[in-house]
């Protein structure tokens, strides 16, 4: 058979990786994939000096490799939206496969995308734009077809666990572990989409869909960072004994699916809670299988490289059967048009961590107005002040309930006299 020939858009950190691995595992690869697999051509800006791209066609114009007609297999490396929704179009409309490492793309223009490519009968890839080296959505489409997806949570961000890590293990402030974050590679000199769960969202959105057969709907899933947890916040987690994760969590209910990402306590014995640093996991539950756990390194050259090369191997298996002989692009040939629930509407456990006068009957108070909506405590900590303080910390860790119930007696709380600043709020999942 003859050679496939790719042409890869991007020669940066994953862009390099796909090109190392390409060349430097060819004989394996072919030998998985039937034929060889050639770079034909590299559009890239720069040079990567850790490629040796002798006798590589190089040109720093993306779409002069879309519409080569020697490339049967496009890879999109540029990341960001515009351009690269430009690119991938571009590369459809001329009959090429597409291989894209871009979650953000997906997760915001994948419907056009895909709609794109099932007219022109042609396959668009992106194993690694979710939880880099984990086979993740390969598992979801193909080894979990037969399940009923109940719900799934993922560490989908390595800059949040590794600073949540941080903060528990050595006792460090939120600040000063994100510095060191930065200093690392680990998170960018603008840390938004990291610790404010952008990045995550993005892949949950994507995970969600191929979980449920839903349209992806980025715009529906909610967002919260973790700049607000504080030393403390991990410290009272332990004494619960849970452990605070950055979550991006989603429950098929009765009600409607849900779709959040939160800094979320995990019992500590839950295998996912013991995952650290700038690993990944993704806990999945069907209704056959039960709790399946995936983990691994979720970003890097090597790691997401392997799952680009993978997407690239299974269309050249396939590209001589078209389209049909690929899994649908969401994993389901139809599509439920089901909408995600506001996050008032989901139900959840909560820790309250909550600032007060030291003064008699304070908690007897705030039980009150949990009781009075029907929210039943499962454990509380009291800290009583230092000398030379005035104000009390009590911790409270509820059981599971709505949480515009849990909104209204946080405002009850927070409107009492004896309550300084506003109530900290986390939600807690048993992921059981």
């Amino acid at each position: 058979m003859k050679p496939v020939k790719v042409g890869i858009c991007g020669l940066g950190t994953v862009g390099g990786g796909t090109f190392n691995v390409l060349t430097t595992n060819a004989q394996n690869i072919a030998r998985r994939a039937g034929r060889e697999i050639n770079v034909a051509q590299i559009a890239a800006r720069h040079t990567n000096p850790a490629c040796d791209t002798t006798g590589v066609a190089i040109t720093d114009d993306v779409f002069a490799v879309a519409t080569n007609p020697d490339i049967d297999i496009v890879v999109e490396l540029i990341g960001g939206y515009d351009v690269a929704k430009q690119l991938v179009l571009t590369a459809i409309e001329h009959g090429k496969h597409v291989v894209t490492a871009n979650k953000a793309l997906i997760a915001v223009h994948g419907a056009e995308i895909f709609a794109a490519a099932e007219a022109k009968g042609v396959s668009v890839m992106y194993e690694a734009a979710v939880a880099g080296g984990i086979p993740i959505i390969k598992a979801m489409r193909e080894g979990l077809a037969a399940n009923r997806i109940n719900w799934l949570a993922g560490i989908i961000n390595g800059t949040g666990n590794f600073i949540l890590t941080e903060m528990r293990d050595k006792g460090r402030t939120f600040s000063d572990v994100l510095q060191e974050a930065q200093e690392l590679g680990y998170a960018e000199a603008d840390p938004t989409f990291d610790v404010e769960g952008i990045d995550a969202a993005h892949k949950l959105t994507i995970l969600a869909s191929i979980a449920y057969g839903i349209p992806l709907q980025f715009e529906r899933c909610y967002t919260e960072g973790i700049s607000t947890i504080t030393r403390e916040d991990v410290e009272y987690a332990e004494e619960l004994g849970y452990r605070i994760k950055h979550l991006g969590v989603s429950n098929q209910t009765e009600r409607g699916i849900d779709l959040r990402v939160h800094p979320t306590l995990i019992p500590e014995n839950r295998p996912i809670a013991k995952v650290d640093g700038v690993l990944n996991a993704v806990m999945v539950n069907g209704n056959a299988v039960g709790d399946t756990l995936y983990v691994g390194a979720g970003a890097g050259a090597g790691p997401t490289a392997s799952a680009v090369v993978a997407d690239i191997v299974d269309l050249a298996r396939t590209l001589e059967a078209g389209s049909g002989a690929q899994v649908n692009h969401l994993a389901y040939n139809v599509i439920d048009p089901v909408d995600v629930l506001p996050i008032e509407e989901i139900e959840t456990a909560y820790y309250l961590r909550i600032q007060v006068q030291d003064k008699t009957g304070v908690l007897a108070a705030v039980a009150s107005i949990l009781s009075e909506r029907g929210i039943n405590i499962e454990a509380i900590i009291q800290k009583e002040p230092q000398e030379e303080e005035s104000l009390a910390q009590i911790i409270i860790l509820t059981h599971r309930i709505i949480e515009k119930t849990m909104n209204e007696a946080i405002g009850a709380i927070e409107n009492l006299d004896s309550t300084v600043g506003h109530v900290t709020r986390i939600r807690a999942e048993y992921l059981d």
